[in-house]
């Protein structure tokens, strides 16, 4: 480890990690580094990390021009000069996050800071990067000297392949990353994220404080393990471990009084203290076995949310504001403006925080409503078409009170012609309010009666969604072909006609609702033990429309 030992505080070190077993890389194929990283096959030997992570970084393919460590010898004098190492004011674009320490000695804790001021005067395009200290004080661990950790940093961030993304630079980029986070733990963790609700006055400030979680609070044996795997996978190793994270501190805290009336700051400590309760092993364990969406579903994601963000105007971070993220849970829905006969405004906050992250941007506005419009379907057409989001409320004879988001225009049913067209997407769902509340993951409609119509209309819509989404839409780009559902599926997540309107809800859930807005009845699957969204039969006593006015934008 002699040559690798420059920067480190050995005394601080885990002896796990100096060196044991001698082994050698056999095999540099994606596939056998992919599994080599996750097994942490050169965890505990710090030589041969520092060379895989020599030959992982020297293999990223960068810009032309990407600073080495020739520049870095030539400007370092320039830069930091004669003072203290520790002295040198720390980059805006770092946003004032933690500089871990990671065992480094004095000398590291000071290079730091010289290789973070020598990477903002090379990269002036970075605007917002809090991850780079965590990623600068690992490095160092191995590195031979600054200037080598220096050009390691610069391929990273250099990357010019557009299939990889590596770290955040823009915040833009870092915002709807966190709104991404943000959907993923709606997602694939719900009763974390029910949790986070429950005890949250805003979700979004606490999923935007994902990349702190990695980059800063979990201790270094951890993020060492997670960066083995990130340099061979890429970003969309990060959100998984995150999501890991949340799912071990919820079943951790579940049923357990909070340490502080701050969940954020709750989180934040038990991921700093994550070894008392989980071994790295079992994070990446937890965090592979999350059935995530694919690489390229997560870009398309990310990318709504970005379109998004740029549509609100939120592109940089505003000084002058306290909190330049959208407005939180409990100012999105205002109580003052909202009125609704179906559900008041806490149940409305609930509602708004099982939507995609750049929907929750939107202020609710009311589309359609029996009570004013009457009891027509077509009216019902009228009201909702050209409006993208909607969200769907009734409310039953008996009380009951359910609804549905739907992710798509009610306008795409239009292009079955008279036959019941399908349409629609992954993002679509279910829910109940009373008696109980409960969310359903969407499923595509099934309604065996009406198959033989549906099947053609399927292929139809199967085409039809292949066309690019105008560039004016902030709709999702989550279509059903994400989803692998079978080619020959006569079903979708809505359906409409004169006749009727069909809401594919999740669970074997799904919503009938016939012409005169006066009926409906839902089906549900017996092999899951989820209760029905209503009863099978029903007549419906008010039913609501709700859409997404942008309040930010003129």
């Amino acid at each position: 480890m002699g040559e690798y030992s420059r920067f480190i505080d050995w005394d601080k070190m885990d002896a796990s990690i100096q060196d044991q077993d001698a082994k050698e890389l056999t095999s540099t194929e994606f596939q056998d580094l992919k599994q080599l990283a996750r097994q942490g096959y050169w965890a505990k030997n710090h030589s041969l990390r520092a060379k895989v992570y020599h030959k992982l970084i020297n293999d990223i393919p960068c810009r032309t021009v990407t600073p080495d460590a020739h520049v870095y010898r030539d400007i370092v004098v320039k830069i930091a000069g004669k003072r203290s190492s520790n002295t040198l004011p720390m980059p805006e674009f770092v946003d004032n996050s933690l500089v871990p320490t990671y065992c480094l000695n004095a000398e590291g804790i000071g290079a730091v800071r010289k290789i973070i001021s020598c990477i903002a005067s090379q990269f002036p395009d970075i605007s917002f990067c809090p991850a780079l200290p965590s990623v600068v004080a690992l490095l160092l661990h191995y590195s031979r000297d600054e200037a080598e950790c220096f050009e390691n940093v610069c391929r990273i961030l250099a990357c010019n392949d557009p299939s990889k993304h590596y770290i955040d630079q823009t915040f833009l980029a870092f915002e709807s990353s966190c709104m991404t986070f943000g959907d993923l733990v709606n997602k694939y963790c719900q009763a974390a994220h029910k949790l986070m609700v429950a005890v949250s006055e805003d979700v979004l400030e606490v999923y935007s404080d994902w990349q702190r979680w990695l980059f800063g609070e979990l201790p270094m044996t951890y993020f060492a393990r997670v960066f083995d795997v990130f340099l061979v996978e890429g970003y969309k190793v990060l959100y998984r471990v995150a999501l890991a994270l949340l799912k071990f501190f919820h079943k951790v805290r579940v049923g357990q009084t909070m340490e502080s009336d701050n969940v954020q700051q709750d989180i934040r400590a038990f991921v700093r203290d994550i070894a008392k309760s989980v071994s790295p092993e079992k994070l990446l364990e937890k965090a592979f076995a999350i059935r995530l969406f694919s690489r390229k579903e997560i870009q398309l994601l990310q990318m709504a949310n970005e379109k998004a963000l740029q549509h609100k105007g939120i592109t940089v971070k505003q000084k002058s504001v306290a909190s330049p993220k959208r407005q939180n849970v409990h100012l999105a829905v205002h109580a003052e403006n909202f009125k609704s006969e179906i559900v008041d405004v806490k149940k409305m906050r609930d509602i708004w925080s099982w939507i995609p992250e750049r929907f929750a941007l939107c202020q609710p506005l009311l589309l359609f409503t029996t009570s004013e419009h009457g009891c027509s379907l077509s009216r019902f057409y009228s009201h909702c078409e050209g409006h993208e989001p909607i969200l769907l409320l009734i409310k039953t004879t008996t009380q009951e009170v359910c609804g549905a988001y739907l992710s798509t225009d009610w306008g795409e049913r239009k292009r079955g012609g008279n036959k019941l067209s399908f349409f629609g997407t992954g993002e679509c769902f279910v829910f109940r309010l009373v008696p109980e509340v409960e969310r359903y993951e969407w499923v595509i409609i099934k309604h065996p009666e009406l198959a033989a119509a549906g099947s053609e209309q399927a292929n139809n819509s199967s085409q039809a969604s292949d066309a690019p989404d105008p560039s004016d839409r902030l709709s999702p780009f989550l279509s059903a072909r994400h989803f692998n559902l079978p080619s020959k599926a006569a079903s979708m997540f809505m359906a409409g006609s004169s006749e009727c309107i069909i809401i594919g809800g999740g669970d074997g859930q799904a919503l009938y609702i016939d012409a005169d807005l006066n009926h409906g009845r839902t089906s549900h699957c017996n092999t899951f033990n989820n209760q029905p969204l209503c009863s099978e039969s029903f007549q419906i006593a008010i039913m609501e429309v709700w859409g997404f006015q942008d309040t930010m934008c003129s």
